[in-house]
This record gives structure tokens, C-alpha cells and sequence, in this order.
């Protein structure tokens, strides 16, 4: 087998193992919603999918060497990687040659998540990770344009979900660097819970879960949201923030769920503050920044 296929292999396996790409289902809720064709939504989907191994690729091509000194990853598909890494860049600038040849093809929008959402990846895995602050605004940034592989890009009631994800993506950020204090910490990484320690990015974590339940209230269903404050509850174990993790992740997307049920069942959605038809371009939007 080819070194290049292996390690994307290697990649996608590993974190499909760990429930990662979580950004593809929630595109995929928003295709749903938005009543995409199927093709579409297929091609949509099979995009996404590459656009994910692409990004995780290039964080595991920066982070190799701290990757073999964890014992929480797979030293093996590391030392593997570390020993093709001429093999690795090709496979990145290739996969990022033919997801711009398919978005090209299929439909021009596609390219903006390749450029947003790969260029925040990489610049993410060469630095920003290492900058405190930076490194959460970062993954909200991350939330927004990775699931954007699953909208026309003029779709106002797309838009407002992708709100709702990048709010998600900074409430699964501070879990994981809370996750990684440790390491981070004995490395010199100065992470945003390196820099606020586990109390103060505790609290960053709570003001994003409630700023994510205060922004479904107010833009897309009026109650089913407010289930995120409930999630507050949830015990947070320092010692075991990776199960913490999986119950906030499954929380999260049981609420989203519920958001696209109903945006299915009534067509539109149901705020305080605003209501946007299924099939409502940005002009829905006008009248309200008005």
C-alpha cells in the first residue's frame, strides 16, 4: 500500500474511533433542514468527509513529535507518519488539489469551507493552538466553517445554525484543553486553560454553554434550546473529562436534533427574536440588522 493512502487511512480510522468529525453530522442536520436534494446532499456529505481527513491530517503532520510522547495516542500510526513525512505533504497538497477541482466542478460555494475551514486548521496545528485565547476563538471559527460544506451559502436559515455549531465547537474546545491541561502544562504549551488554569476555563466553558442556550432561545426555537443550561448540571471529573466530553457531545446533539425536527415539521424556525423560513435567503436577515 502506498504511504500516502496508509496514513489518510490511518487518520480517518483513528479519529472515527474516537467520535471525532463531529461537524459532518451537523452539516448533514443542516442539509437535512434546508431540504437539499439527495445528490446534493451526497456530494455535500462525501466533500465534508474529505475536507475532515484533510484537516485532521494536518494537525497530526504538526503535532507528530507530541504525539509519540503521549500515552494517549497511537504511537504506532505516529512512528508510521513521522517516517513518511514527505509522503504526508503530498498527501495534503493532493487532497487539497482535488477537493478544489470537485468544489470547482460541483459548486463553487464548497470552496470557501476548503479555504476557511482548511486554512484555520493549519494555521490552528502550526500555532494558534499554543496561543491562549487564540486557540478557543479559533474552534469557533472552526465550528462555522467546516459544517459550511452543508449549505448554498445565501440560505439565511443556514447561517443561524451555523451559529448554533460555532457556539458548540468553543464549548467542546474548552472541554478538550481542560482534557490536556496536564500534558500542555508539563510541555510549556500555554493553552487558554494553561493560562486561566482548570477553574477559570470551567467557567469560560459554563458562559459558552450558556450563551449557546441563550442564542437557540432567542434565534431558532424558543425553548429546546434552553435543555443547555440543564447540561450545566452535568458533573465536570477532571479526571475523566473524556467521558464528560461524550455526555455534553450528546447532549449537544440531541438538542440539535430536536432544532431540525422541528424546523422539518413547521418549515421554519421559532425565536424570541427572529423567525426564518425554510427557504429564506439573507434578505430574511436584512430587516432584522435593520
Amino acid at each position: 500500500m502506498p504511504a500516502a493512502l496508509k496514513i489518510l487511512i490511518d487518520v480517518a480510522v483513528f479519529r472515527l474511533k474516537k467520535l471525532e468529525m463531529a461537524n459532518i453530522p451537523t452539516a448533514v442536520a443542516i442539509m437535512i433542514a434546508l431540504g437539499l436534494a439527495p445528490l446534493d446532499m451526497a456530494v455535500r456529505f462525501c466533500f465534508g468527509l474529505l475536507l475532515n481527513i484533510l484537516a485532521y491530517l494536518t494537525n497530526d503532520y504538526y503535532d507528530v513529535d507530541q504525539d509519540l510522547e503521549s500515552p494517549n495516542k497511537d504511537h504506532a500510526k505516529a512512528r508510521y507518519l513521522k517516517d513518511h513525512m514527505r509522503a504526508a505533504a503530498g498527501a495534503q497538497i493532493g487532497f487539497a488539489l482535488f477537493l478544489a477541482a470537485m468544489a470547482v466542478f460541483w459548486s463553487p460555494g464548497l470552496l470557501v469551507p476548503l479555504v476557511a475551514g482548511g486554512g484555520i486548521c493549519w494555521i490552528y496545528s502550526w500555532k494558534l493552538k499554543r496561543y491562549p485565547y487564540v486557540d478557543v476563538f479559533a474552534m469557533i471559527v472552526w465550528g462555522i466553517t467546516m459544517p459550511l460544506v452543508g449549505l448554498p451559502l445565501d440560505r439565511a436559515l443556514g447561517w443561524l445554525l451555523l451559529g448554533q455549531a460555532a457556539l458548540f465547537s468553543a464549548c467542546f474546545e474548552s472541554i478538550q484543553i481542560i482534557r490536556d491541561y496536564d500534558e500542555d502544562a508539563a510541555k510549556g504549551v500555554r493553552t487558554t486553560a494553561v493560562r486561566l488554569g482548570i477553574p477559570g476555563t470551567r467557567i469560560l466553558l459554563y458562559g459558552f454553554m450558556a450563551v449557546s442556550a441563550a442564542y437557540s432561545a432567542l434565534f431558532i426555537h424558543r425553548y429546546i434550546g434552553l435543555v443547555l443550561f440543564a447540561s450545566m448540571l452535568i458533573p465536570l471529573d477532571t479526571k475523566k473529562v473524556s467521558d464528560y466530553w461524550n455526555r455534553q457531545r450528546f447532549v449537544m446533539g440531541i438538542v440539535l436534533l430536536a432544532l431540525i425536527g422541528w424546523i422539518i415539521w413547521t418549515g421554519h424556525t421559532d425565536g424570541w427574536i427572529l423567525s426564518v423560513d425554510r427557504d429564506a435567503v439573507f434578505e430574511s436577515l436584512a430587516g432584522l440588522a435593520g
